[in-house]
């Protein structure tokens, strides 16, 4: 059964993940206000200036639902101050005024709020759904805390909230799986570390997917991990991707120089997330990529 036509605010519409699940929404007739940080260039767009507390709060008031997956990149200087900072500011600022212009309503709109796998830290091989606890003081996972934090006033405001804990999406137009398929298909790829840590990941097509069902399903809040039904290890996903690009992949990197070069991040390439998607499995969300296998081939066949 189709859902009916919904109103829709859209921040950080213009990223990879933001422009594809744009064109999903709209595909399935939903209308989709991007909120832009330039002049508007038509109706379906709204200019707003987070950092100056600026956006049409009637437009936001009157969604049906809101969705912020605005934050500056990921990747970056892992040693530089700047990149951390910017990091941390874009993601709390853009949640905190949308979360606070959204318990300004008086029917508040439902709120998806972007966030990360990293929220839960190291937790070696526990398995981890969206009741695990939070650990550590790693830099995502710190940023992450803060992130789901600034959605609090509309939270309490009585909104329906998705927090998406997000995994890396796998795609190879765009990070980490762009530069992962270059490499390993030069035969430089290899395990990082032991390879035993489990490494959370989802298709790019389940990603979209499971965020258009939690937009779709009023019954929905609280959070969600976004990743496969069953975490791979490092070596697994190795040993995956090395077929996948027909090459070998027999040279590990060693855990001291991923932490030199990986500094504050180096913990998100050593810990291990053995992260599962059980409140979104709960809510009736169906893979179409469920296994690292089936992940991989959509992945690597993608075109634009």
């Amino acid at each position: 059964m189709a859902s009916p036509a919904l109103s829709i605010v859209l921040a950080g519409g213009s990223g990879f993940l933001g422009s594809h699940l744009r064109t999903a929404l709209r595909s399935r007739g939903h209308q989709v206000t991007s909120l832009v940080r330039r002049e508007a260039g038509g109706p379906d767009e709204s200019t707003w200036d987070p950092y100056a507390g600026q956006v049409d709060r009637t437009l936001v008031r009157t969604a049906d639902v809101v969705v912020n997956l605005a934050g500056s990149p990921t990747l970056g200087n892992p040693h530089s101050k700047k990149w951390a900072r910017q990091l941390r500011e874009s993601r709390v600022t853009t949640t905190a005024l949308l979360a606070e212009t959204i318990a300004e309503a008086d029917r508040p709109p439902a709120f998806l709020a972007g966030n990360g796998i990293s929220y839960y830290g190291d937790h070696g091989d526990a398995v981890l759904t969206e009741a695990a606890d939070t650990r550590g003081h790693a830099l995502l996972t710190d940023v992450t805390r803060e992130w789901q934090a600034a959605a609090d006033p509309a939270v309490a405001a009585g909104s329906r909230v998705c927090v998406l804990r997000t995994a890396p999406v796998m795609d190879r137009r765009a990070a980490p799986l762009q530069q992962l398929r270059l490499l390993f298909r030069t035969g430089l790829g290899g395990r990082l570390g032991k390879g035993r840590q489990y490494m959370p990941m989802i298709s790019l097509r389940d990603w979209v997917g499971g965020v258009v069902h939690l937009a779709e399903h009023a019954d929905a809040s609280g959070a969600f991990n976004l990743c496969l039904p069953q975490a791979p290890t490092n070596a697994e996903f190795t040993k995956a991707l090395a077929a996948a690009c027909h090459r070998p992949a027999v040279v590990p990197v060693p855990a001291a120089a991923i932490r030199l070069a990986g500094g504050e991040m180096s913990s998100e390439l050593l810990g291990s997330l053995n992260v599962r998607p059980e409140a979104l499995l709960a809510s009736g969300y169906v893979f179409a990529d469920a296994d690292l296998d089936s992940m991989l081939t959509t992945a690597l066949a993608a075109r634009d």
